[in-house]
């Protein structure tokens, strides 16, 4: 490396270096939401260059010259070579749902500071490294499943209950991405809209493809005008009232939508609508990402939100649970993300062409994703406190005022109500979920360029829309990665449903998925309380104890690799993530707190519905009680699985390095590119 350049990478640490301590050490003062993407990019950039480098020349040694599943399994179906820059899209699009931005926005509760620090640190040294070694183990093994990996590099009892906690996990976050999706398109037409013209431009784009008559530029163009029509339009369905009917639906008809459109992406074939659909999403995704960050350039907007808040201490008004795990449980996908290893052992392996790409797609989209993270949080910490824990915080718009306003933090009935009919909308209060709160921060940001009186309005509902569209594609792929976990374990109880060519096979397990994450959708709809109360806390909890589960995997293959140096890489995240899943598990289901633990949850609804008089509400209370009764038997399930797989995976390492165990490796035979091409 030249003088400049080592000057030049000096330079970035040293800004970085800055940035964070502007952030950390600022008290009393507002300060710039500058310093949150100079402290992104920096360490974006830094991490990038140097560190996902060395993971891949030193830790994983790729080979350039090794073909991979997708070359020597092209089947036209599941495994298809697709150009690098369609596979990085897929990729980000399945991998980026709504932890990046739902995540931040809630954990903002806590102040701007914790939730950056995290997914600074969490995103660079853990998730970055999550999803490369686990993309790297499946191309490696043909296309595998993380419980596949498990079974055969762990062992079979290891396998068997990774196998079981993997799927029955997936089936939570696939009910938690599709309720988040439900409650920021619930009588929304514009966003209908764009999502339902996504689809037919989706499969013209694949078929266009499929044909090899015309070449990626044509498509993305006519994919790129498709989807602008579809976010621009949208805006003329209030002009005709018959046609906005056909977009206005409510939250019940939303559930069932979703379920059709998840079972149709698992079935059909991935160059169809998966892969051109996730393509053409990641187009608005980046792009809008991008105009975030220059609008934060720009405007240079002011931090309203302290750097911590008094909340720290688990009393918050957006959730309860101490800073401590429950920032690392909230802002999911944006730092370390256990969903990411279903989809790098799933569709995206089956794409790639090349080991080299291992390197751009599992690293770089995992730092790209950090990055949205980041803008989700300066999302929220530029509103005024106030009006953010209004949106928030459930109640009566008078009970919330005095609520939030007794916490210190100062609003007005007449404040909320002037900002919702600057919206466009009827009512701020009772948004909570994290989705609107984003969308109302983006909009006075990108609001902020504009003179018109309308801008306002119409940022808002487009940013609604970015972030449906934004978690619906990761549902597609979710389900069909969850339809391949689902036919590895029934292939062991009768082999043909193991067959993943068997189209009888596919749509039984499809159907079968599909039916048990739309149980948990419906409930989380009808929930009296919201759903996203009780359904967001396991959703954290569940895909955090996933990438539990992935990091023992590569702890296990970087010993068989010979590779025991370098065991700091996987073994470092992997500590945290136990402490951190573990604590806040407990919590979850045994903490005193009604509004923080599921069984004294349950037992205080218990109590109010034995005081209502009016029995529907009464029975209403009594079956959200039985579902947190049933929540908290679930976090134990994960929690006793996961714990076993860390105990069994740990008795492994002690044997493979006093040597009292031989070391099988299962990578697939060494097969050159050139040989196939």
């Amino acid at each position: 490396m030249s003088l400049w350049k080592k000057l030049l990478w000096l330079a970035v640490a040293a800004l970085g270096t800055w940035a964070v301590a502007m952030l950390a050490l600022s008290r009393g003062e507002h300060i710039s939401a500058l310093w949150i993407v100079a402290a992104g990019f920096c360490a974006l950039s830094i991490s990038y260059r140097f560190y996902s480098k060395w993971l891949a020349t030193k830790v994983l040694v790729l080979n350039e010259e090794r073909a991979t599943p997708a070359v020597l399994q092209n089947d036209n179906k599941d495994y298809v070579p697709t150009n690098r820059w369609m596979v990085f899209g897929h990729h980000f699009a399945a991998i980026a749902g709504p932890g990046p931005l739902v995540g931040p926005v809630l954990a903002a509760q806590f102040g701007f500071l914790p939730g950056t620090l995290w997914i600074l640190i969490g995103a660079t040294l853990g998730g970055g490294v999550h999803d490369m070694i686990v993309l790297f183990a499946s191309i490696r093994r043909g296309g595998k499943t993380l419980g596949q990996m498990v079974r055969e590099e762990i062992g079979r009892g290891v396998g068997l209950l990774a196998s079981v906690s993997v799927l029955a996990i997936m089936i939570i976050l696939l009910a938690v991405l599709a309720l988040v999706v439900v409650q920021a398109l619930a009588e929304s037409p514009w966003g209908v809209f764009t999502i339902a013209v996504t689809i037919p431009i989706a499969l013209i784009m694949g078929i266009g493809l499929r044909t090899g008559k015309v070449n990626v530029m044509a498509i993305t163009i006519f994919g790129l005008l498709g989807l602008a029509f579809g976010v621009w339009g949208g805006q003329f369905l209030a002009h005709f009232p018959a046609i906005e009917s056909w977009f206005r639906h409510d939250q019940k008809w939303l559930a069932w939508a979703i379920m059709i459109y998840g079972l149709a992406a698992s079935i059909l074939p991935v160059w169809m609508l998966l892969t051109p659909r996730d393509y053409l999403s990641t187009f608005l995704k980046l792009g809008t990402v991008a105009m975030l960050a220059a609008a934060v350039v720009l405007i240079n907007p002011t931090l309203q939100m302290p750097a911590i808040t008094k909340f720290i201490d688990g009393s918050g008004l957006v959730f309860a649970g101490p800073v401590f795990p429950f920032v690392c449980i909230t802002i999911a996908c944006g730092a370390v993300s256990g969903f990411h290893s279903l989809i790098a052992s799933g569709t995206t392996p089956k794409m790639i062409r090349r080991e080299s790409r291992i390197r751009s797609i599992g690293y770089g989209a995992m730092v790209t994703e950090m990055m949205v993270a980041l803008m989700a949080m300066i999302a929220a910490c530029v509103l005024q406190p106030g009006e953010y824990f209004a949106i928030n915080t459930k109640g009566a718009p008078t009970e919330v005022v005095a609520k939030v306003s007794a916490a210190g933090f100062p609003v007005t009935e007449a404040e909320m109500q002037k900002l919702a009919t600057n919206l466009g909308e009827s009512t701020m209060f009772n948004r909570a979920g994290g989705a609107p709160t984003f969308a109302v921060g983006m909009a006075h940001m990108f609001a902020r360029v504009s003179t018109k009186p309308t801008a306002l309005a119409l940022w808002y509902h487009f940013a609604i829309m970015f972030e449906a569209l934004f978690i619906l594609t990761t549902i597609d792929a979710g389900t069909r990665v969850g339809r391949f976990l689902l036919q590895d374990f029934l292939g062991n109880l009768w082999r043909p449903l193991g067959n993943t060519r068997s189209w009888s096979a596919n749509f039984f397990s499809s159907v079968l998925l599909v039916a048990a994450w739309g149980w948990f959708l419906y409930e989380g709809v009808i929930d009296p309380l919201g759903g996203i109360n009780s359904l967001w806390p396991l959703f954290g909890l569940a895909n955090q104890l996933l990438s539990v589960v992935a990091l023992c995997l590569g702890t296990t293959l970087l010993i068989k690799m010979q590779k025991s140096k370098y065991l700091f890489v996987t073994l470092v995240p992997l500590c945290f993530m136990c402490a951190v899943t573990f604590s806040a598990g407990y919590l979850k289901v045994f903490s005193s707190d009604p509004r923080l633990g599921f069984l004294s949850g349950a037992e205080s609804l218990l109590s109010q519905a034995a005081t209502i008089t009016d029995p529907l509400q009464a029975a209403n209370l009594a079956r959200q009680a039985t579902i947190w009764r049933f929540d908290a038997f679930v976090a134990v399930f994960f929690l006793v699985l996961v714990l076993l797989i860390v105990l069994g995976s740990a008795k492994q390492w002690w044997q493979l390095l006093r040597g009292t165990k031989r070391v099988v490796l299962h990578e697939s035979e060494f097969v050159p590119l050139s040989a196939v091409s």
